[in-house]
């Protein structure tokens, strides 16, 4: 069976890649901007064995790299989400166009890129994805988290190929409950501002899930939990008012994420709150294994 080679933009800390790889892939680079998301991905070589680049796609020349079969790009969605749309800043972005560039220059034999569902109303972003030349292209979407994970996940998954071919979509095989993937002693430093959002303090109110519900799941794992752990938590008698955030390794297996994945921690051992962004801001190891699976199927 022949395993094509891949390339990772916008990798993040490589959960999706991990998927891809798990998939059938061989990655040959992962590339990101962000020097703590590359050192995350250099902390866990059992995953990434392959050359992993901290640079701006901007500055990065196709004629430079090692050509692969596949080309991956998973650029940010900050632009292109709903809660982009209220802080006024939802008016789409140019890394799209730094991502086909590298397409449009290699002419890798298959392409693949993520996104939230809200990139589909920027007709100027879709017509570039869709309309290449000499690709064949499938959007599937919404492909969301729930088909195997307890997370309430909505993406847009668009596969370009030079030969037609059915890519079949992903179906529901979710087995992990919310409960499964709780820790049996989290430990957590949590700080006095998070029982505000109980007591008024702001206007929205948290989502809160119950490990003990079997058809319970998280809402949509988000970057900003770094900053605010009130906005998602977790009913836990053992803990004041009986909730709690989720941990830095609960919010990691929402993702997908395996226990033998390794974050950095503060001196004292306890978890580094940034984590929560780094995995927010990644795709779900699940999706990567069926679109990696799919593309196998193409190639073979």
């Amino acid at each position: 069976m022949y395993k094509p080679t891949a390339k990772g933009y916008f990798s993040g800390i490589g959960i999706f890649e991990i998927g891809l790889q798990e998939g059938g892939l061989d990655l040959i680079q992962s590339l990101d901007i962000d020097k703590g998301a590359t050192k995350i991905m250099n902390m866990n070589p059992h995953y990434f064995n392959h050359k992993i680049v901290t640079a701006d796609i901007k500055e990065m020349r196709v004629s430079r790299q090692t050509a692969s079969d596949v080309v991956i790009g998973t650029y940010p969605c900050t632009k292109y989400s709903d809660i982009g749309d209220i802080h006024q800043v939802r008016n789409g972005d140019d890394l799209y166009l730094h991502f086909f560039r590298h397409v449009a220059i290699e002419s890798p034999e298959v392409f693949i890129l993520e996104n939230v569902p809200g990139m589909r109303k920027f007709p100027i972003v879709m017509e570039a994805m869709t309309k290449l030349p000499q690709y064949y292209v499938k959007v599937f979407c919404p492909v969301n988290a729930l088909n195997w994970l307890p997370q309430d996940r909505k993406r847009v998954i668009i596969i370009g190929t030079k030969k037609e071919f059915n890519f079949r979509s992903p179906k529901d095989a979710r087995i992990t409950t919310l409960k499964d993937i709780m820790e049996k002693d989290p430990e957590l430093d949590i700080p006095p501002n998070f029982y505000s959002r109980f007591n008024g303090k702001y206007r929205d109110r948290p989502i809160i899930v119950d490990p003990n519900d079997r058809n319970s799941f998280a809402p949509c794992c988000v970057a900003h939990y770094s900053k605010d752990q009130g906005t998602r938590v977790v009913k836990d008698s053992r803990f004041p008012m009986g909730i709690r955030p989720f941990t830095v390794r609960e919010y990691a297996r929402l993702q997908g994420v395996p226990d033998d994945f390794v974050f950095p921690t503060n001196k004292d051992g306890s978890a580094i709150k940034k984590n929560y962004m780094y995995i927010g801001n990644g795709v779900p190891r699940e999706i990567g294994i069926w679109a990696g699976r799919e593309i196998i199927r193409y190639f073979n």
